[in-house]
C-alpha cells in the first residue's frame, strides 16, 4: 500500500513526548520558532555554499598565481640627500637636506620591537607563518573588488610592500604624464592587479627573509604627506627615532599606515582627528592595534592598559629642506645643488641627473670652510645693509683655495629664498646668487672695473715687455688705431676718452708697474695700444675668465678697464691662478659624495691648466704685492692680520657704482664687492652706510676674511720673477 506522503513515519522534531508517572503529555513549538529554525538552516546552507565557492576561488587563484611571473626588481627608495660642511675639528655640519620624499632608510635593529610587533599584529598577524599571501583575506578582497570596484583589504605585509615598490618605481620617473600613468596601473582596482601582486609577493618571500621584508616594508611605507618610512615618521610626529619610540607612539605610527589621510597627526585643527578630541580617529585605530598586540602575546596586559590610557601628544618636527635652511651659507648651497643637477659626475645626461636628485639618498660633503664662511657672513652683516633707499644694493664675498679650486666661502647681503611670494614682499630676499654665473642660478654678472687690468698686465709680460717699460699715458680723446688680430684694426675716433681717478695720474708716461700700483687707466690703455686686443682677451680666458651671461668676452679697448660683466667667483678663481704660479683651477664645491649604497661616487673634479708661464705669474705677483703695500689696496693690507705675502687689485666702475677688492695669498683668494644690481645705483663715494663710506666697505670686509684665512692656512712667499721682467 503506498505511503501517504502527508503521513510522517517518525514524529516530527517539533514534537516531544514524555511520561510522568501514569500520565503523559505532548508539547509542540510555536510557529515563530519553526520559522527561525528554517532561517538558521538556510543561513547555514548559504554559508557552506559560500565557503565552497571561496575555496574553489582560492584554489583557482592559487593556480593562477603560481603560474604568473614572480620576479620583482626592487629599486632604490627615494630618500633625503644631505649637504655637509666640515668644521675646524673635522666633524660634519649639516647645511641642508633635500627630498621629494622625507625618508631615512634604517637597519632592522634600528627599529623598535614595538613598531615591528604593532605592524604585524595590526596589519598581518600571520606574517611569520604564511608564504607571502594571506589567501583567504586576499580572495575576500578580490571578491569585494569585483563587486564594488574599489580595492579592499586583505593584503599581507608582503603584498603591501610589493604595491609600495611598484608605486616607488613610478615616483622615480621624471615625466609627469609617464609617472601618472604608471601610478594608475600600480594602484588600479582590478583582480588582475591583485593577482600579480600576490604572485610577486610569493616570489619575494623566496628571496628574502621575513625580517628583511618587514624592514623594507617599514622603510618604504607612507606615513602621510611627504613622510615616508618609520625613521622619518618617528622624527616628524614625535621628535624621536624609530629605535626609541614608546609603545603607544609605535601603535599610533602604524595606525597612520592604514589610512594616512585619516590618521595622520599633523592636523591639530581637524574636527575628527585633532588636538581637541585627542586625535580620536588615530586613537581608535591605535587602540585596535594595541588590542591585537595583546591578543597575539606581544605585550602584557599591564603594558596594554598603560598604553591605552596614554594620550596622543604629537611633537611635530618639521625636517629641514632646501637651501633656505642653510642660513648665510644658502647661496653656496644653491651652487652645490646646481652642480649636482648639471655636472656629468652626477649622471650622464640631464634626465639621469634629475632622476638621481629626486631619488636622493646622497651624503654630499662640500668644500665650504665654516671658519671663513662665518667671517664672511659676519662682516657682510656689519658693513653692507640688506637694502638701501633708492639703490638695488648688492654685497658679495667669495673665496677659493689656491691650487685646488675649492670654494671656501660664499655669501651676499640678502636672505635666500626661492619663493616668488616672499621675494615680492621683501627687497631683502633674493633667489639670485650674485657670486655665480647665470646658468648656475646667478646673475648676468657685474663690471669688474680695474680688477680686470691684471689680464692686460699678463699679456704685456707675455709679449716680452718688462714691468719697468713705460708707455704714453697722457689722457686724450684720440688714441688712434688698436691692433685686433681677431676682428681687424680698431679705431674709435674721438669718442673714446678714458679718464683717470685723479689728476696726479695724468702724466705723459707711466711704467707698467706704476700703472698697476696706482691703477692708472690711461697707462693700461697705453699698454693695450702696444698689444693685440684679441690676445688680451685670450689671456683673460686662459685664466678661466668668461662673461656670466654666457656670451663671449668683449675685447674692445674699453674692456681693458673692466667693462665685461663677470661673476665674482670667476674672478676669485682667476686670482687664485695668479697666486698659484699661473696655474688656474676651475672652482669646485664638492669634496666627496657618498651614494645611497654607502659607496663613494667620484665628485666633480677641478680642471687645472697653465694660464701663463711661472715667470709671468711671478712678475704679475711682484707688481700686485705692491698694490697692497703701497698702492690702491693699502687700506686692506693695513687692516689684515696676521699678514702673509699677498697680492691684490682694486676696481671701481664708472661713477663709482661698483667697488671691488680682489686678492690672494699663496693659499686663499678672496673677492669682495659692493655693487649695483639694477637701476641707476648710487655714487659710493657720496653714500654712507652705518659702518662708514660705501666705497670703503670693501676694505673693511676683505681684511676680515683674509685675516681668518691667513691665520688658518698661512701663506708662502711668491716666486721671484726674472730680472728681465722687472727692469
Amino acid at each position: 500500500m503506498p505511503v501517504d506522503p502527508r503521513v510522517h513515519r517518525h514524529p516530527p522534531s517539533s514534537y516531544h513526548s514524555f511520561r510522568n508517572g501514569s500520565h503523559s503529555r505532548t508539547m509542540t513549538t510555536s510557529p515563530s520558532s519553526r520559522k527561525k529554525g528554517r532561517r538558521l538552516r538556510r543561513r547555514s546552507i548559504v554559508l557552506i555554499a559560500m565557503g565552497v565557492i571561496v575555496a574553489v576561488i582560492a584554489t583557482v587563484v592559487t593556480v593562477i598565481v603560481v603560474n604568473l611571473p614572480d620576479d620583482l626588481e626592487i629599486g632604490r627608495l627615494s630618500q633625503k640627500s644631505n649637504l655637509y660642511a666640515t668644521t675646524s675639528d673635522g666633524s660634519s655640519h649639516l647645511l641642508a637636506s633635500f627630498y621629494d620624499q622625507n625618508r631615512v632608510e634604517v637597519a632592522f635593529d634600528a627599529i623598535s620591537p614595538f613598531v615591528k610587533d604593532a605592524a604585524t599584529s595590526g596589519e598581518d598577524p600571520g606574517f611569520y607563518e604564511h608564504g607571502g599571501v594571506d589567501i583567504w583575506g586576499t580572495v575576500t578582497g578580490i571578491v569585494a573588488t569585483v563587486f564594488t570596484g574599489t580595492t579592499r583589504g586583505g593584503s599581507s605585509i608582503t603584498q603591501q610592500y610589493v604595491k609600495n615598490v611598484l608605486v616607488q618605481k613610478c615616483e622615480a620617473l621624471t615625466g609627469e604624464t609617464e609617472r601618472a600613468d604608471c601610478y594608475n596601473t600600480a594602484t588600479e582596482a582590478s583582480p588582475d592587479r591583485k593577482l600579480k601582486e600576490m604572485s610577486l609577493a610569493i616570489g619575494l618571500e623566496k628571496k628574502y627573509s621575513k625580517d628583511e621584508i618587514l624592514r623594507q616594508y617599514l622603510n618604504i611605507t607612507g606615513f602621510g604627506g611627504s613622510v615616508y618610512g618609520i625613521e622619518a615618521a618617528a622624527s616628524y610626529y614625535f621628535n624621536t627615532s624609530a629605535a626609541n619610540v614608546t609603545l603607544p607612539q609605535a601603535a599610533s605610527l602604524i595606525a597612520i599606515v592604514n589610512n594616512p589621510v585619516k590618521f595622520q597627526l599633523d592636523k591639530p585643527d581637524s574636527p575628527t582627528n585633532g588636538a581637541a578630541n585627542g586625535y580620536a580617529d588615530n586613537k581608535v585605530r591605535r587602540d585596535y592595534i594595541l588590542d591585537a598586540m595583546l591578543e597575539h602575546g606581544k605585550i602584557s596586559q599591564a603594558d596594554h592598559d598603560a598604553a591605552i590610557d596614554t594620550p596622543i601628544e604629537p611633537t611635530i618636527t618639521e625636517p629641514s629642506t632646501g637651501c633656505q635652511t642653510a642660513g648665510g651659507s644658502a647661496y653656496f648651497c644653491d651652487l652645490v645643488v646646481h652642480t649636482l643637477r648639471t655636472d656629468p659626475a652626477f649622471g650622464k645626461d640631464a634626465e639621469t641627473r634629475l632622476a638621481n636628485f629626486r631619488l636622493g639618498g646622497y651624503q654630499v660633503h662640500t668644500t665650504l670652510d665654516l671658519d671663513l664662511q662665518d667671517a664672511a657672513e659676519v662682516t657682510m652683516k656689519e658693513n653692507v645693509p640688506d637694502t638701501f633707499p633708492g639703490w638695488d644694493l648688492g654685497g658679495v664675498i667669495t673665496s677659493v683655495q689656491v691650487g685646488t679650486g675649492r670654494v671656501l666661502d660664499m655669501t651676499q647681503n640678502k636672505d635666500y629664498s626661492q619663493d616668488p611670494d616672499v621675494q615680492a614682499t621683501g627687497a631683502n630676499y633674493s633667489g639670485i646668487n650674485y657670486n655665480t654665473d647665470l646658468d648656475q642660478g646667478g646673475s648676468n654678472g657685474f663690471q669688474t672695473g680695474s680688477t680686470y687690468k691684471v689680464f692686460t698686465l699678463a699679456e704685456w709680460l707675455n709679449a716680452g715687455h718688462s714691468l719697468a717699460d713705460s708707455v704714453s699715458s697722457r689722457p686724450r680723446s684720440n688714441w688712434g688705431t688698436f691692433e685686433d688680430s681677431c676682428n681687424g684694426p680698431q679705431n674709435y675716433g674721438t669718442a673714446f676718452n678714458p679718464k683717470n681717478d685723479s689728476s696726479s695720474e695724468d702724466g705723459s708716461y707711466s711704467s707698467a708697474l706704476q700703472s698697476t700700483i696706482q691703477s692708472i687707466n690711461t697707462g693700461f690703455i697705453g699698454m693695450a695700444k702696444e698689444l693685440d686686443l684679441c690676445a688680451i682677451r685670450k689671456t683673460a680666458e686662459a685664466f678661466g675668465v668668461h662673461r656670466a651671461d654666457g656670451n663671449a668676452l668683449e675685447q674692445g679697448a674699453a674692456s681693458v678697464l673692466g667693462t665685461n660683466e663677470i661673476a665674482p667667483l670667476t674672478m676669485a678663481a682667476a686670482y687664485a691662478g695668479i697666486a698659484n704660479n699661473g696655474v688656474t683651477c676651475t672652482p669646485i664645491v664638492i669634496d666627496k659624495i657618498i651614494g645611497p649604497d654607502g659607496a663613494e661616487i667620484p665628485a666633480p673634479a677641478s680642471n687645472c691648466t697653465q694660464s701663463v708661464s711661472t715667470d709671468v705669474a711671478a712678475a704679475m705677483s711682484y707688481a700686485m704685492q705692491r698694490v697692497l703695500t703701497s698702492g690702491t689696496a693699502a687700506a686692506s693690507y693695513r687692516a689684515t692680520t696676521p699678514r702673509v705675502p699677498m697680492i691684490g687689485k682694486t676696481g671701481t666702475t664708472d661713477d663709482n657704482k661698483d667697488t671691488w677688492m680682489s686678492g690672494a695669498s699663496t693659499k686663499v683668494a678672496t673677492v669682495v664687492g659692493v655693487v649695483n644690481v639694477s637701476g641707476d645705483g648710487k655714487d659710493q663715494r657720496m653714500t654712507y652706510f652705518d659702518s662708514g663710506q660705501a666705497a670703503t666697505a670693501r676694505h673693511r670686509m676683505w681684511p676680515d676674511v683674509m685675516s681668518v684665512a691667513n691665520k688658518k692656512y698661512g701663506g708662502d712667499s711668491f716666486a721671484v720673477p726674472p730680472r728681465s721682467m722687472t727692469r
